[in-house]
């Protein structure tokens, strides 16, 4: 475990021209930043935050967090303006786009580096006014509690193990471990190999509270948070810093965490590159599993990455639900989206193609309201034997409405989906451009999109690549 634990840190430590350069932009962006600001006649603080400031990134995969601080009583109606026309002047020449969290910030490629400028307000522990308020208050936390005990090394090793088990990214696309929340753990824990030792024991309501906020009253907090892993933010008791971890990575990340301890190996931080398919072992593949699967593709939406993710994760849910209402046994769904041009919502069926006839069971046999039943049913269109009654109950059969998946999906989502649950942003995309795939009728798109061919290769195995890597 240690050579294995020193190899991945040699690799993922930064060097020293790494560290210069990032640091050199930092404060070069930092300092545009604020010359700006000032040239405007606003009174805001400049910071460098996130895990540049705390040193604690990866090697060859730093993101950059520039936070515009704004004096508390700076109206929220003009810091939008103010802030995005700052930002917009300080990466000019560069390429960047508007990003949307609780209010809008922007997001700049700056030398090869990604670069988030951020709006928020300075205010006291626990008054705040934005969600990003927090973010200068984690990166004072972190930095003090690292100038205890230098676990550098440690975290970055967490991230990696994280990265490469692929639970890492609190965005709604992974739904896994943000970097804070690694940093937090390691310093509760105290290294990376305890924090593995830790959570390989977690279980479903896990509580961590690294300042004993909630002292031995840890009922409280499940009580509060209501999540599968709860790690109390320890800059605001009412935050649950794993909020965004959903139960397949905690699930995901326990299980990788045994596999390590048991096996130390590279390959849970580097795992090998997803190898698509041929269209051939597509083909075979998906008929090897005997079941029905259907791809309902669609073009561009106007959403940034985190609305878009959560309105197709919504949709599918929706549209699993309206199958299964009609009959249809749902064995899985997943989606994927290039963020660009071009979605995608997997459904795999059992079977796409039903009896004519299903069982419709009734009220019990002596219940007053079998009259309605009988009025309802006998002689009915719809009615092809019954009713009788059996094991108590009256039964009937009858005509399916749909019979076939495909043809309830598109008279249903003729409109859009709209009318059963398909999300707002999506309606007018999936009305204007939605193909109904069957099997092997995705073949077409699969060849002509290398990332989507990998996303489905990967759905098709579905064996965690941690798994898959392990010696057996």
């Amino acid at each position: 475990m240690e050579a294995v634990c020193g190899k991945v840190l040699r690799a993922i430590v930064p060097g020293p021209g790494e560290r210069r350069r990032v640091l050199r932009l930092a404060e070069g962006l930092k300092g545009r930043v604020a010359a700006e600001a000032e040239r405007r006649g606003l009174g805001v603080e400049v910071e460098v935050g996130g895990s540049v400031a705390k040193d604690t990134w990866l090697s060859g995969n730093v993101d950059l967090d520039i936070f515009m601080v704004f004096p508390k009583d700076f109206g929220q109606e003009r810091l939008e303006g103010a802030a995005l026309g700052v930002a917009e002047a300080a990466v000019e020449g560069w390429p960047w786009v508007k990003r949307f969290a609780e209010h809008p910030y922007l997001e700049a490629v700056v030398e090869g580096v990604r670069v988030n400028i951020v709006p928020c307000y300075r205010v006291r522990r626990g008054e705040w006014v934005s969600a990003a308020d927090r973010s200068p208050f984690h990166t004072e936390y972190v930095k003090g509690r690292l100038g205890q005990r230098d676990l550098r090394g440690e975290i970055r090793l967490l991230k990696r193990f994280m990265k490469g088990t692929g639970v890492y990214g609190a965005e709604i696309r992974v739904g896994g471990f943000s970097g804070y929340l690694c940093e937090v753990l390691t310093l509760n824990y105290g290294s990376f190999v305890e924090t593995l030792e830790a959570a390989s024991g977690w279980q479903r309501g896990e509580v961590v509270d690294v300042e004993g906020f909630y002292g031995g009253k840890l009922e409280e907090a499940r009580v509060l948070f209501d999540s599968t892993l709860i790690v109390v933010d320890p800059v605001d008791k009412n935050r649950n810093a794993a909020a965004a971890v959903s139960e397949e990575k905690a699930a995901e990340f326990v299980m990788a965490c045994r596999s390590f301890l048991e096996e130390p190996r590279e390959a849970l931080f580097f795992p090998p590159d997803v190898k698509p398919f041929s269209v051939n072992e597509l083909k075979d593949a998906l008929k090897r599993r005997g079941t029905e699967t259907v791809f309902l593709t669609f073009g561009g939406v106007d959403a940034v990455p985190d609305v878009l993710w959560g309105q197709l994760y919504k949709s599918l849910r929706s549209i699993k639900r309206l199958m299964k209402q009609y009959g249809f046994g749902v064995v899985r769904g997943a989606v994927w989206s290039d963020e660009k041009t071009f979605n995608v919502l997997l459904i795999e069926f059992e079977t796409s193609v039903l009896s004519r006839i299903r069982k419709h069971t009734g009220p019990q046999a002596f219940s007053s309201s079998v009259d309605r039943f009988l009025e309802r049913h006998v002689g009915a269109e719809d009615t092809v034997a019954g009713p009788w009654v059996e094991e108590g109950r009256w039964v009937v059969a009858v005509e399916r409405q749909y019979r076939d998946a495909v043809s309830l999906l598109k008279d249903k989502l003729k409109d859009g989906g709209r009318s059963v649950g398909v999300a707002s942003r999506l309606v007018k995309s999936v009305k204007g451009s939605l193909k109904i795939l069957l099997n092997e009728e995705v073949t077409p798109t699969y060849s002509s999109n290398l990332e989507f061919a990998k996303f489905l290769s990967s759905y098709l195995v579905a064996e965690p690549s941690w798994l898959s890597g392990k010696s057996r």
